[in-house]
C-alpha cells in the first residue's frame, strides 16, 4: 500500500511539474516602442492583422530566448494600445516594461505569420493587432459582445493612430473552436462564425475583408475526438458557404505543450507559415 502510495504521489509531482515547465517564462527585456506615424527606411506601406481567437491564437509555446526585433513588424500591445517591435509573446498582458500582470501567454502563430508576409514583400510593414483570449467562446466574438466589440475598438484606434501612413486593415487570422466542440454548440457554429465575419465587414466597411481560419487540434483521445473533428469540418467548409475566405488545414499537426490541446512552439511556427501561404494563394 506505501508503495502504490509513494508511485501516486510521484505520478502527481510529476504532472505539476510538467504543467509548470509548460507555461512560458516571464518575457524580459522591455517592450521595444516604435514612432508609428513613421515607416523604416525601403518600406513604402502598413498592413493591419487582426489576430482572433481563443487560447491557441493567442499562443502558450515556449519562447525562444532572444525576442525578435524586426523594424518593420510591429504590435499593438493588448495593455497600453501603444506600438512596439512585434515579439513574444504578442498577446502579453503584462506592463511593457516591468511585465508586471503577465499572464500565460506564449508562442502563438502570429509572429510567424508575419514574417512569411514581410518577406514576400519587402516594402510592406506588417502591423499586429492582437485580440485573442484564452478558452473564448465564439458566442463572446458575436457583435455586441465583449470580445467583438474589443476587436472593433482596437482595429478602429490601429487605423486612427496608423493615419499619417495610411495603413489599411488587411484581414482577420482566426484560431478558435475548442471551447465549442460540443454537442450543444456545435450545430450553431457554422451559423455564428458566418454572422460574425459579415458583421466584422461591415463595422470595418470592408466588405471583402479577408478572413482565414484554421482547425483546431486533433490530440485528444476518443470520444473527445469525435466533437473536434465535427468542428473542423465546420471550419474546412468555410469557404464554400463565405466569399473572401479560407481555412488553414492544421490537422496533421500533433505536437503540444503537454495537454492535448494547446501546440508547441514548432506546430505554432508551422501554422503561422500556413496562415501566410494561405492568404498568399488567396490574393493570386
Amino acid at each position: 500500500m506505501r508503495r502504490v502510495f509513494l508511485l501516486c504521489l510521484f505520478a502527481l509531482s510529476s504532472s505539476l511539474h510538467a504543467q509548470k515547465a509548460a507555461t512560458p517564462p516571464p518575457t524580459k527585456p522591455p517592450l521595444v516602442s516604435v514612432d508609428i506615424t513613421k515607416l523604416p527606411e525601403g518600406a513604402t506601406h502598413l498592413d493591419l492583422w487582426l489576430l482572433c481567437g481563443q487560447s491557441n491564437m493567442k499562443g502558450r509555446g515556449v519562447m525562444p530566448e532572444e525576442p525578435k526585433k524586426d523594424p518593420r513588424i510591429v504590435m499593438m500591445h493588448k495593455m497600453d494600445d501603444q506600438w512596439y517591435l512585434a515579439r513574444h509573446p504578442l498577446h502579453l498582458t503584462g506592463d511593457a516594461k516591468t511585465f508586471q500582470g503577465h499572464d500565460n501567454a506564449g508562442v502563438g502563430p502570429g509572429l510567424a505569420f508575419a514574417e512569411v508576409l514581410a518577406a514576400q514583400d519587402k516594402t510592406a510593414v506588417i502591423g499586429l493587432v492582437p485580440c485573442a483570449v484564452g478558452g473564448s467562446s465564439i458566442k463572446l466574438w458575436q457583435k455586441g459582445a465583449k470580445l467583438y466589440e474589443e476587436a472593433i475598438r482596437r482595429a478602429k484606434l490601429a487605423l486612427q493612430t496608423t493615419a499619417p501612413v495610411k495603413a489599411r486593415i488587411r484581414g482577420v487570422i482566426w484560431l478558435q473552436g475548442e471551447a465549442n466542440a460540443n454537442p450543444q454548440e456545435l450545430p450553431l457554429h457554422a451559423e455564428r462564425l458566418r454572422a460574425m465575419i459579415e458583421a466584422l465587414r461591415t463595422d470595418l466597411v470592408l466588405p471583402e475583408l479577408p478572413f482565414i481560419g484554421c482547425t483546431i487540434g486533433e490530440m485528444k483521445p476518443e470520444p473527445l475526438l469525435t466533437n473536434l473533428k465535427a468542428m473542423n469540418e465546420i471550419q474546412l467548409a468555410l469557404p464554400k458557404s463565405v466569399p473572401h475566405t479560407a481555412c488553414v488545414d492544421a490537422r496533421d499537426l500533433k505536437t503540444h505543450i503537454g495537454d492535448a490541446v494547446h501546440f508547441d512552439t514548432a506546430a505554432q511556427n508551422e501554422i503561422g507559415k500556413r496562415f501566410a501561404a494561405k492568404f498568399i494563394e488567396m490574393t493570386k
